[in-house]
């Protein structure tokens, strides 16, 4: 099977199954053990014990036995509907990114009215899986939004865009891999991540101390500015110019651009997964 094939069958197989907007499995389980390779004994302990309750969830089709499992639980639940045919958890589809402008100042207020974005998320769930007198269900639920929302604000486009719902509107070509509906945001989210994580050496390692305090540093405002200049650097490749120019009908990311983004999401996934390696033994440690 020649390249292209394995590209569009693929990329079919998984887009079949993965939700609009949503960072792939890949993308966020690497995050999710890259944490658990670099928390603390205690915590992973901690974890262990709050993953007990996961069956309180009443989601069966959505399990969170594990860390690897919690990262992809708040993507998996959007379908899920309650008797009367309504979304149980319509409330959190806002949680997941904030479109940040990245032509204009960095500011999160637009994009994070009443607190409904990803960076207010985190410290907020942060707090209620620290909360040891909290009810069991919603320390799990917690921890699985934690471990997830950490791997989505370290994903570009969940961070910054152009007015083009995280770059969703922007159609664009993956080398010589060109379907219709393949889209900048997609890139992203599955080709590209698939590409930085699978190329070696393993990102899911013990890091040095020195390492994980140097990528640990900051909090999600910090990181909402660094992820949101990344953004604005994958609008520039992709438009191979100003990333603020009109955006054509399709932009073609050449196989150059691909080489040059790889190591960029790469050490995206990294980051993430250390801070949230961070933030969790902050919370259970």
């Amino acid at each position: 099977m020649n390249r292209s094939r394995i590209l569009v069958a693929a990329f079919g197989a998984l887009t079949l199954s993965q939700p609009a907007n949503a960072y792939w499995d890949y993308g966020h389980q690497t995050v999710a053990r890259i944490a658990w390779a670099n928390v603390s004994p205690h915590t992973r302990t901690a974890v262990t014990r709050i993953l007990r309750a996961q069956g309180q969830l009443d989601t069966p089709s959505c399990p969170v036995r594990t860390i690897a499992d919690a990262s992809v639980w708040p993507d998996c639940i959007k379908p899920l509907k309650d008797a009367n045919g309504q979304s149980r958890f319509g409330y959190a589809y806002s949680w997941h990114y904030q479109n940040v402008n990245i032509c204009g100042p960095f500011t999160l207020e637009p994009a994070c009215k009443d607190g409904d974005c990803v960076s207010a998320q985190i410290p907020r769930q942060q707090a209620i899986l620290k909360n040891r007198r909290a009810p069991a269900v919603e320390r799990v639920k917690a921890l699985a939004f934690l471990v997830h929302f950490v791997g989505d604000l370290h994903q570009p486009l969940h961070a910054g865009d152009k007015g083009d719902k995280g770059g969703n509107d922007a159609h664009a070509d993956y080398g010589i891999y060109a379907p219709a509906r393949l889209n900048l945001h997609s890139i992203w989210d599955g080709l590209l991540a698939e590409r930085a994580i699978s190329t070696p050496p393993s990102l899911i390692r013990r890091y040095s101390a020195a390492t994980r305090a140097k990528l640990g540093r900051g909090d999600a405002t910090t990181w909402s500015r660094e992820n949101w200049a990344v953004a604005r650097e994958a609008y520039a490749t992709a438009m191979h110019g100003d990333p603020c120019q009109p955006t054509p009908a399709r932009l073609k990311m050449t196989d150059a651009d691909i080489a040059k983004l790889a190591p960029l999401e790469r050490e995206q996934i990294r980051r993430g997964g250390l801070r949230l390696a961070k933030l969790l033994d902050a919370a259970l440690g």
